[in-house]
């Protein structure tokens, strides 16, 4: 799973024992090589989908770390992008990988931008956000996109409790709650707390209308379900 040039299974516990922020700045010089990062596949379904809507002029990566959604902002927008996250550590690799962007630190819970975007995307961030800051991330979102202007991001959906993913996922979310209970500070990632209806349901309380659709290209699940979806998200025009 992880390239030899990737992490050692010492400095992913130091990580792991720290708080989000600087556990990602810890790991940013070795985060490319490894599957945290959001898999080239991922986010060529996403373009594929989004080219559909485009093209768009401006595009904002929230929780960008180390930039692998500029291989969806850099096609689809032009007049160029910006990501955004907490870690000075992952902005730094992001500044070097991709010179083309801007790219400003800030939490995405008060970012601060205001109607400056046509597309905004995330990848992989959801997790790190409680259900209860969904709503500050979402109206910051909301604040930051021009009228019209659309917010996306895949959601892998959960696997049914029939298959091995389903106890894995389980198990890795009850391990997390118990290593934040009794350690401090805490590293929010949860891989449970994001389910489609829930999340469109704060989207909608933001201000958007909101779709999900498959992505029909990345599998389905034992059941047929898709293994990801699509969330499209519009600001009210």
């Amino acid at each position: 799973m992880f390239s030899p040039r990737g992490p050692s299974l010492g400095e992913l516990c130091v990580q792991a024992l720290s708080s989000v922020e600087h556990g990602y700045d810890l790991l940013a010089p070795k985060f490319d090589y490894t599957p945290f990062r959001t898999p080239s596949s991922i986010l060529g379904a996403t373009t594929e989908v989004l080219s559909t809507f485009g093209p768009f002029g401006r595009g904002l990566d929230v929780c960008c770390g180390t930039g692998a959604g500029t291989l969806v902002l850099r096609p689809l927008c032009t007049r160029g992008f910006t990501g955004v996250d907490f870690s000075a550590g992952m902005l730094g690799q992001a500044r070097v990988a991709h010179p083309d962007g801007t790219w400003v630190r800030a939490d995405a819970r008060a970012m601060p931008f205001a109607a400056g975007f046509d597309l905004a995307v995330t990848f992989g961030a959801l997790g790190h956000f409680l259900p209860a800051e969904r709503p500050a991330l979402f109206a910051g979102v909301h604040r930051a996109l021009r009228p019209g202007g659309l917010f996306a991001f895949p959601v892998g959906t959960l696997p049914p409790a029939t298959s091995v993913a389903h106890w894995v996922t389980l198990g890795f979310d009850v391990a997390m709650r118990v290593r934040n209970a009794v350690w401090k500070p805490p590293f929010v990632m949860y891989y449970r707390t994001g389910a489609v209806p829930a999340v469109s349901a704060d989207l909608a309380a933001a201000g958007f209308t909101v779709e999900a659709v498959a992505l029909t290209g990345l599998g389905e699940h034992s059941d047929g379900s898709p293994r990801c979806r699509l969330v499209l998200a519009r600001k009210h025009a």
